[in-house]
């Protein structure tokens, strides 16, 4: 079955019904008309599997993916012309260029948290690049998953766009299958899983991971604001966030201040019983449930800690001097919980960060510049936010992604055009001024070396057609004054 959905869409991409721009633009038109007449529906789905709420579905996900479509319709022209390069002097007559092409057939692997966003972004990209497209929803938020397979070939070209459902099975037999890149969103373990399966035909890889991203909050801070930020990108979609600040680390001089500045805002958020509120979210099912319960062991608990089976419901938790051996401090939480570790000031803090795998994402609450900048120069993430969490994720223009166990490649906007296109180098020469080739040509000599030397090194001018043309003149003089040397002979 896999099989068969694979190769016929290649066939229809090879027949190059995706090449023109027009198409493209089509498809993302059908596409924004999904999610806003659909939107209803798929309100729904995310009310059934994650208990998330009409304005919140809209905030964290439907928002991201117009803007992204919005984005691609209006500049892809730009993203798909001809890149022009410096030339040297050897090339000072020729085309130079880069040319991006379609890949040929991707397939996109989403994630249950943000079941609509983290698939249909990288499809917004795969189809301003000119791409065909195979989409694996993950099967844990089913009713997500159940819709994506029934809308989207009443939207898009069914011969280019298919959705395959289904759990490990049907996910182990697609990665089978040869494709031209993998875009996988989830947890490093399943990442390098797909990793090793894309190895075997030498498929490049997008892999969107994760990991445990620290928030240093420093004394030097407004501490209500950032508690207040915080608190938000924490317990948004109930800790299952990618980005979510998974930790803070702090001075033991302020925690309790940083404890009940976050009971302040909580309060504000979801009033007294957070279980209650429309604004928060569930746990996707009962296995994480209890998985992300365990990690309260050994803990002590400074808010929050209730929890209901029967409804996937953990309260937003504040966990005060967490030890760094602590079993919460070993793995990526994914819900409710923030652990407070102490640290005995900003070098430290820098040594805690870096011993451990390099995050998706780093947070830093400071007023003093010198923490920024020490912050930022000593640290590798795979996106900084100063004074905030999660919003360098809402700026198109930057490039999403991880580095090292949190992932590699990038995208949103343009980079996810560039990193589902192939950059295609071309030189395209006349048959004029051969006698400048000599360089290049038996039998070599010293003076041909030079020769080829100076035309390689030398950069050509690219600031005005005036540059350009007297280099023309000066080759043509070379020339001649090569043709003459030669008669004279």
């Amino acid at each position: 079955m896999e099989k068969q959905v694979v190769d016929g869409l290649r066939e229809v991409f090879q027949s190059g019904r995706s090449k023109p721009l027009q198409y493209r633009k089509q498809q993302l038109r059908a596409l924004h008309r999904l999610i806003t007449e659909r939107q209803a529906d798929i309100e729904q789905a995310l009310k059934q599997d994650l208990n998330r709420n009409t304005y919140n579905t809209s905030l964290f996900e439907l928002i991201s993916i117009e803007n992204d479509i919005k984005s691609a319709e209006r500049d892809m022209a730009d993203w798909a012309a001809p890149r022009s390069v410096k030339k040297n002097l050897n090339s000072a007559l020729d085309d130079v260029y880069i040319k991006p092409e379609p890949l040929g057939v991707v397939l996109i692997i989403g994630t249950w948290n943000y079941p609509w966003a983290m698939i249909l972004q990288p499809l917004v990209g795969a189809i301003a690049a000119g791409n065909a497209a195979v989409l694996k929803p993950s099967e844990l938020s089913e009713h997500s998953a159940r819709l994506v397979k029934e809308l989207l070939p009443l939207y898009l070209d069914k011969d280019m766009y298919q959705v395959v459902t289904g759990g490990v099975p049907e996910t182990q037999e697609l990665l089978k299958q040869r494709f031209d890149h993998i875009f996988y969103t989830g947890s490093s373990t399943v990442g390098k899983l797909v990793m090793e399966a894309a190895a075997r035909h030498l498929t490049p890889v997008t892999l969107e991971l994760g990991g445990k991203s620290p928030c240093y909050v420093d004394k030097n801070c407004d501490i209500a604001v950032a508690c207040r930020r915080i608190t938000w990108g924490k317990f948004a979609n109930c800790g299952q966030t990618c980005i979510a600040p998974d930790y803070i680390l702090c001075e033991p001089s302020i925690q309790d201040r940083i404890v009940e500045e976050i009971q302040k805002t909580l309060l504000e958020f979801y009033q007294k019983d957070p279980k209650s509120s429309p604004d928060y979210c569930r746990i996707i099912n009962t296995r994480h449930f209890d998985r992300v319960l365990a990690l309260m062991n050994e803990c002590t608990i400074a808010l929050g800690g209730e929890s209901d089976c029967s409804q996937c419901y953990i309260a937003p938790t504040v966990l005060k001097d967490v030890l760094p051996h602590f079993k919460i401090m070993q793995e990526e939480i994914f819900g409710p919980l923030l652990p407070i570790v102490t640290v005995n000031g900003l070098s430290e803090a820098i040594n805690f960060i870096n011993a451990r795998e390099k995050p998706l994402a780093l947070y830093v609450f400071s007023s003093d510049k010198t923490v920024i900048k020490r912050m930022l120069t000593e640290t590798s993430s795979g996106g900084v936010t100063v004074n905030d969490v999660l919003m360098h994720y809402t700026i198109d223009t930057l490039p999403f992604g991880g580095v090292g166990n949190s992932g590699m490649g990038r995208y949103h906007g343009r980079h996810t055009f560039d990193q589902l296109s192939h950059h295609r180098a071309c030189l395209i020469k006349s048959f004029a001024m051969e006698s400048l080739n000599d360089a290049r040509y038996p039998p070599l000599t010293a003076a041909r070396l030079s020769k080829a030397k100076f035309f390689t090194q030398h950069r050509l001018c690219s600031c005005s057609g005036i540059c350009v043309w007297a280099v023309i003149a000066t080759l043509l003089a070379i020339g001649l004054l090569v043709a003459l040397i030669v008669v004279l002979i």
